[in-house]
């Protein structure tokens, strides 16, 4: 083992955090899964196609981490464009009428995107 490799200390998080907390959501994510042993499938999965499990553990972390940048690469940038045009429109008319509009006109981008996907035989010529 390198000295040179981070080493984490898997902790527990069960708050506290206050009701206006603006990560309240996410930490309350994290709490969820304060009492599940990561390790577990870590080692099952590291045994089973015999690499470390610091590499799979690297693995989910970096993998994790960028899973924005992967998505706006999957989904390019003038969709991602588009698909946030929707929201700031809608906040920006700062009504629920028109945040319910965005949401019926996401639903339909989505649906779009998604048909491809069900019918895969709609590329066929």
């Amino acid at each position: 083992m390198n000295d040179n490799e981070p080493v984490v200390h898997l902790t527990r998080y069960l708050g506290p955090w206050a009701d206006d907390d603006k990560d309240g959501n996410f930490k309350a994510d994290i709490a969820l899964y304060a009492h599940t042993d990561p390790m577990s499938t870590i080692r099952n999965l590291a045994s089973a196609i015999n690499v470390p499990e610091g590499a799979i553990v690297r693995y989910v972390l970096a993998k994790w981490a960028s899973e924005g940048a992967s998505g706006l690469l999957e989904l390019g940038p003038t969709m991602t464009r588009r698909l946030h045009a929707v929201c700031t429109d809608a906040e920006a008319a700062a009504s629920d009428e028109a945040r319910l509009a965005a949401y019926q006109q996401l639903r339909q981008m989505l649906s779009w995107l998604n048909y491809p996907l069900e019918h895969p035989d709609v590329y066929d010529l």
